[in-house]
């Protein structure tokens, strides 16, 4: 018990060593002057002197001899100087690294994102980004709006950006970018006028249940008064690609993103279904409580400042 009451006591002294003892402790060893050291950090000399006199008494030891208007580093001193020198470099290399996180110079950005987005919308903007900051190591997720909701709900992600609405109470969303949803087929021609009974009568290919795509498609048809249950859904597939796939082979009818579907409308494997869904928007999420990495704050100032262009 006596042994560890000395260990504490011995460790709140250490904790009571500021670093800046430490730097003008060295500044007074390397030049054997007080005054030297003191114009040397443009500090007053009763600040250097005040400074050593508490480190020296803090821990009971002398660390210099004073001898006329000499001094010198005792044994202690001599012992002493080499550790802090080591504890302020260390000291100095671990702020020049939050230095280097904060001005962008280091750091990783852990990014997730929904298919649509991460396939079709967002790559141009990662790589602006890392051309602007080629030091920061990115991190990028694929996952449906759910996945990427519960990612930087649990920290797995500095960021989201999805497609459909997060109800998430932990987690802030605001819209970042927009999107339009296409209906489409394979067979042509199309019918001039599309109505809910025309609708209701596909057969559809679908996303799978928490997608943003199929949320958004399902909260259009609503607006058609058309219910989710309503529909014949003959395939439900886990991926955009798949969907437009099934859907040139002619499985149905299914609705992707313009992104998803333009090649295919230009080369007339598909043709779009004159049905307007209007736009939707994609959303960036973040949780409300963690951190904001200056990486994912980065990134989110250059896709506004590119999307304003």
């Amino acid at each position: 018990m006596l042994f560890q009451s000395e260990f504490l006591i011995d460790y709140a002294k250490a904790l009571s060593m500021t670093l800046e003892q430490l730097r003008l402790f060295i500044a007074v060893a390397e030049r054997e002057h007080v005054t030297a050291a003191a114009h040397a950090l443009n500090v007053t000399q009763s600040a250097v002197s005040a400074a050593l006199a508490a480190l020296e008494n803090q821990h009971d030891v002398k660390l210099f001899h004073r001898v006329g208007r000499g001094i010198r580093l005792t044994d202690a001193g001599r012992l002493f100087l080499p550790e802090a020198r080591a504890v302020l470099a260390q000291a100095t290399a671990a702020t020049h690294v939050l230095e280097e996180f904060s001005g962008l110079k280091r750091g990783a950005l852990r990014v997730v994102a929904s298919q649509t987005i991460a396939a079709y919308w967002l790559p141009r903007f990662l790589v602006a980004f890392r051309t602007r900051y080629p030091q920061i190591v990115l991190d990028v997720a694929i996952s449906n709006t759910e996945e990427a909701a519960r990612s930087v709900r649990d920290g797995e992600a500095d960021l989201g950006i999805v497609e459909g609405v997060v109800d998430d109470p932990a987690l802030a969303q605001w819209p970042l970018g927009k999107d339009q949803l296409t209906i489409v087929q394979a067979n042509a021609p199309v019918p001039e006028q599309v109505d809910a009974a025309w609708l209701r009568a596909a057969s559809w290919v679908m996303r799978e249940p928490g997608s943003g795509t199929r949320a958004t498609l399902e909260q259009h048809l609503r607006l058609l008064g058309i219910t989710p249950a309503e529909l014949t859904i003959s395939l439900v597939l886990p991926s955009n690609e798949s969907v437009r796939t099934a859907i040139e082979a002619g499985a149905g009818i299914g609705a992707l993103s313009s992104l998803v579907v333009s090649p295919a409308l230009k080369a007339g494997t598909l043709h779009a279904v004159p049905q307007a869904l209007g736009t939707r928007l994609f959303y960036a999420i973040r949780h409300k409580e963690r951190y904001r990495s200056p990486a994912a704050e980065a990134l989110l100032r250059l896709i506004n400042e590119q999307d304003a262009s």
